[in-house]
């Protein structure tokens, strides 16, 4: 008979999956700050890699924190927004939507990433982990300005312009 899966289990496998999300993300932001049409874009997109980066360094704390090595799990959301991602950036490169698509595949990161974090923070007050609170926490909170800074530049965005799909 199995083994009966608890949420203590989930709190132990999901960072995995974050802590792949985060490196994946972390390479494919260079990537879309060079696609990126607008200077503002492209700030934005490098400045997020350097907090990918210390998001990054706050999961491999909270793994030390639980003793459980840094890994990460493979997660197909990630790969499957990441994938859009790129698509946006072949079929729109040149085109003035080119920065309305990418901020779009940006924020569906962002969402995924805060829903993630939102959960372990939950399950770690559940399970008494309030030390790793603080670190989700932190990077939660960067993942929701992140988001709010992405939808205004996407409504001050060249791109719109009032103009409509035919």
């Amino acid at each position: 008979m199995a083994t009966e899966k608890t949420i203590n289990d989930l709190f132990l496998d999901t960072p995995k999956d974050i802590y792949f999300a985060e490196k994946q993300t972390l390479k494919a932001l260079p990537k879309m700050a060079r696609a990126a049409q607008s200077e503002e874009g492209r700030a934005g997109f490098l400045k997020h890699r350097d907090e990918t980066q210390g998001q990054i360094e706050r999961l491999e704390q909270v793994f030390e924190l639980i003793g459980k090595p840094a890994r990460g799990k493979t997660c197909e959301a990630i790969q499957g927004i990441l994938a859009e991602g790129e698509e946006i950036m072949e079929e729109y490169k040149g085109s003035v939507a080119l920065d309305a698509g990418l901020i779009s595949a940006a924020q569906a990161v962002e969402h995924y990433e805060s829903a993630r974090y939102g959960t372990l923070i939950a399950w770690a007050n559940q399970l008494g982990l309030k030390v790793a609170v603080p670190l989700l926490q932190a990077t939660l909170t960067e993942e929701d300005a992140t988001d709010k800074k992405l939808t205004r530049l996407a409504e001050v965005s060249d791109n719109p312009k009032g103009k409509r799909a035919a």
